[in-house]
């Protein structure tokens, strides 16, 4: 992950040019515009924060509508003149009310499950089912992985394309609660399957023990 607070970007140009994208399912959500102040506020608050070219002064995303939008990362280009931060909205980023200013269909990932789950799992009061699973232990929460495992075969086995679909649902969701429930995270899978991914490209055509997907 990036240290944003040792970033710097390069203002020599002018204006910073800044991307929005939402930091599990990569949705694209604005573009704006930074100058040095506003770069600094967005750092210090955690929140982001632009210059608007037509009414020349500083404005946060969501100063109006609460639809802040709260940073969980931020990366310079190679020339150091433009940032994507990776943002945890509020709310919807446009002004017209749609989560993007790209009118992007959302797309749903392992990650919104993970962010959902540990909502849940953070709040005190939440009687959300997600809540009763890790109240009840490894054991319960296994044990459903299992059930919801095995019906996605029921589902293949009787060739039944959405009963598939959804109990292949069910399954990530518990996989989601059980990867929480013993401290793993999504992001921990993911290096494991990049490093995977990695050998296999390295030794490829050179070793024949390496199994290829």
């Amino acid at each position: 992950m990036s240290n944003y607070a040792d970033l710097n970007p390069d203002f020599s140009k002018g204006l910073l040019t800044v991307i929005l994208q939402h930091y599990t399912n990569k949705e694209v959500r604005m573009v704006g515009y930074m100058n040095e102040e506003a770069f600094e506020l967005t750092k210090q608050e955690e929140v982001a924060w632009f210059y608007s070219r037509s009414k020349e002064r500083l404005w946060k995303k969501g100063e109006s509508s609460g639809n802040v939008q709260y940073v969980k990362d931020m990366y310079l280009d190679c020339d150091q003149d433009a940032l994507l931060i990776l943002v945890d909205p509020a709310g919807p980023t446009c002004h017209t009310g749609t989560n993007s200013c790209f009118n992007l269909e959302s797309s749903f990932t392992l990650k919104d499950i993970e962010a959902t789950i540990r909502e849940r799992a953070e709040s005190s009061d939440d009687k959300s089912y997600t809540n009763y699973l890790l109240s009840k232990g490894t054991d319960k929460i296994a044990k459903k992985f299992g059930e919801e495992a095995f019906e996605v075969v029921i589902g293949a086995k009787n060739k039944n394309k959405e009963e598939v679909a959804n109990e292949a649902a069910d399954v990530l969701y518990h996989l989601g609660v059980l990867l929480h429930d013993s401290g793993v995270s999504v992001s921990d899978v993911e290096s494991v399957l990049s490093a995977r991914h990695n050998k296999q490209n390295n030794f490829k055509g050179e070793r024949k023990d390496i199994q290829e997907w």
